[in-house]
């Protein structure tokens, strides 16, 4: 007899152990497994699957059904190659459907620059050892946010061996456990992450991550979130800035510098060049630069 629980909790075990698969990609498999199941009530069937496609429409937005369907799919796939099932019903159901062009929000340089400079003022004005080191760790985040390009989560996932303060290199370990190593540069940045490095060279090495909070944990993505949002009141800005619109703003402003797109995809581990390309249809300023001083028009004079 088909127990669907139990399948699942055997397709969860084997994406940990025999694909080793990241703990995030896992628990979002089981988040919407269990969605699954319940919507199905242990029914796994051609039928079923279609209707659970029609209420994923109907409840939530393009992107997160996309996500939910290919967990199903992928659910279906293992059952497949363990030959639980003799056939996929997907083969005959149409699951493709036009997603909407969701532009990434950037943050304007003018923007990031105040928001800069006010963390480094908070640094030049404290006068206690605890804010001393809060207000450096905060500028080391906000400098390796734009610096690197890297996810929320990338950053507060740093272990002290991933940040080479001899080479100034930072090895991150993005989606699908995917390496990749972002040299530091700029001198700033480095001074950042230097000062940083020693102020915390104590609970760095008790913690194991790179990124300490002040009960020598983890810094968690959420502090970073309430970081950037009181320094972006501070400065008077009237839009909600988020972690990743850092990440956003990196690519768009090296796309603006005339950086090929397959450096950028590099730089953001992207896997696919598809990914990457959102960021031309951001890139306005440079379609408007273009226009202004390339376009043969300009060569004509009446």
């Amino acid at each position: 007899m088909f127990d669907l629980s139990s399948q699942i909790s055997a397709f969860l075990n084997y994406c940990k152990n025999r694909k080793a698969l990241d703990p995030k990609t896992i628990k979002a498999y089981a988040a919407d497994l269990r969605q699954f199941s319940f919507f199905s009530e242990s029914c796994f069937c051609k039928e079923t699957i279609c209707g659970y496609i029609s209420f994923l429409h109907n409840s939530f937005k393009p992107k997160t059904v996309k996500r939910k369907i290919a967990s199903v799919k992928a659910f279906t796939h293992y059952l497949m190659i363990e030959d639980i099932i003799a056939a996929n019903p997907f083969d005959k159901i149409e699951t493709s459907f036009r997603e909407p062009i969701l532009l990434p929000k950037t943050i304007p340089l003018d923007t990031i620059k105040s928001i800069l400079s006010l963390a480094y003022s908070e640094l030049s004005a404290a006068k206690t050892s605890y804010s001393v080191k809060s207000a450096a760790r905060d500028v080391a985040v906000l400098e390796l946010l734009f610096a690197t390009g890297a996810r929320v989560s990338e950053i507060c996932s740093l272990t002290p061996d991933a940040v080479n303060i001899i080479d100034h290199t930072i090895k991150i370990y993005g989606k699908g456990s995917k390496e990749r190593i972002i040299q530091i540069e700029n001198d700033d940045v480095k001074k950042a992450v230097d000062n940083y490095q020693s102020l915390f060279k104590e609970e760095i090495l008790s913690c194991g991550y790179f990124f300490v909070n002040r009960l020598r944990h983890r810094l968690t993505e959420q502090s970073v979130r309430e970081m950037i949002n009181k320094y972006s009141k501070l400065v008077g800005n009237n839009i909600h800035i988020t972690p990743h619109m850092f990440r956003h703003s990196f690519a768009t402003l090296l796309l603006e510098e005339d950086v090929d797109i397959r450096y950028i995809q590099k730089l953001l581990g992207h896997s696919s060049i598809t990914t990457t390309q959102i960021y031309t249809h951001v890139s306005m300023s440079k379609q408007k630069e273009i226009l202004a001083t390339k376009h043969p028009r300009n060569k004509i004079c009446i």
